[in-house]
């Protein structure tokens, strides 16, 4: 955040926290769901990649946002990538940031976006760097981002 950015505040009682196994059963798969296909994941399946994002942590970086009753109404993903250039650097990628539909407007997502890219300078992250859809390109604007290339895909 630059010294002319207004600080960071989320609405009262919500909490910017690390996702917990127990977001399964707590609103995390279906506020995902606003972003894109998540599929039928199973409470097993789930704790497996949970697992391994929890041993992986200096990695994966999976957060959520809760309002004041606990329920998860945002998510955000930082993954740390370890590079050989820039002298062995890090590059944080954000990934999978998703609102829930009753809980937009409220700047939730321009706080984890914000929170996942001081999290990304805090692990020494020289940039950090995310992909987007053409109709989301203001909104990451507005959390300080800027084009700087094009995507490519591949998908299988």
């Amino acid at each position: 955040m630059t010294q002319d950015e207004p600080s960071l505040t989320l609405p009262p009682n919500y909490t910017f926290r690390k996702l917990k196994l127990t977001d399964y059963s707590n609103n995390y798969l279906e506020t995902l769901r606003v972003l894109t296909t998540v599929g039928n994941i199973e409470e097993h399946s789930f704790a497996n990649l949970f697992r391994i994002w929890e041993e992986n942590s200096n990695i994966y970086q999976p957060h959520v946002i809760t309002n004041p009753e606990g329920v998860v109404v945002a998510t955000g993903m930082l993954l740390v990538e370890a590079k050989l250039i820039h002298e062995c650097g890090k590059v944080g990628h954000i990934e999978d940031i998703s609102v829930a539909i009753d809980e937009q407007g409220k700047k939730l997502g321009n706080y984890m976006v914000k929170s996942l890219s001081t999290l990304a300078k805090s692990y020494g992250c020289y940039k950090v760097i995310l992909d987007c859809s053409p109709h989301n390109v203001g909104f990451y604007e507005k959390c300080g981002f800027k084009n700087d290339g094009v995507e490519m895909v591949q998908r299988f």
